[in-house]
């Protein structure tokens, strides 16, 4: 039984107290819930710390201050299968034990960008990194909610091409 159960503290409160803190909320049972939004992942193959620290780790690797957390727990959700969980498993163990290594609880926990960039960097050329940084290119940049926020249409040629769309139209030649 968890320590919030055993106090009598609900959910909402812990999810209440995790927006003040301003950190993602391991909430148990298989969540992970942000902070300034209102979205949740569940969790079956992986823990939840595994998803907070894939959700830290996509982050890192690629940051945009403007997509939103529930994005990158987008991406990441595929890696939530009895099929990858060995890997996960695996790479969060070393990622955290490199945070701890410097003197942090996990990877997490690492309050410096940089620091965690540092620790990324060291692991780069592993199969847990390249998996995870090559499954974001297509796992967070092929959502349609995001590409607005980077100015991009979508395919064109459903909408007839991009000649007649905007193509020609500068006029600072």
């Amino acid at each position: 039984m968890s320590e919030a159960r055993t106090k009598g503290l609900t959910r909402r409160a812990l999810l209440s107290r995790a927006v003040a803190a301003g950190a993602l909320a391991v909430t148990g049972v298989g969540f992970v819930a942000a902070p300034d939004a209102a979205w949740a992942v569940q969790v079956t193959a992986i823990s939840e710390h595994q998803m907070a620290t894939l959700l830290q780790m996509a982050r890192d690797i690629y940051p945009h201050d403007r997509i939103g957390d529930r994005y990158y727990a987008i991406a990441v959700k595929g890696y939530d299968t009895p099929e990858s969980a060995a890997m996960v498993a695996e790479g969060i163990a070393a990622l955290d034990a490199a945070a701890q290594a410097a003197g942090h609880a996990d990877y997490v926990s690492m309050g410096w960008e940089a620091d965690r960039v540092a620790i990324l960097r060291d692991m780069q050329d592993g199969a847990f990194f390249q998996t995870v940084r090559g499954g974001l290119v297509t796992g967070l940049y092929n959502q349609k909610e995001v590409w607005p926020i980077f100015g991009y249409e979508g395919e064109s040629f459903s909408q007839g091409g991009y000649i007649d769309r905007g193509f020609d139209d500068i006029d600072w030649l």
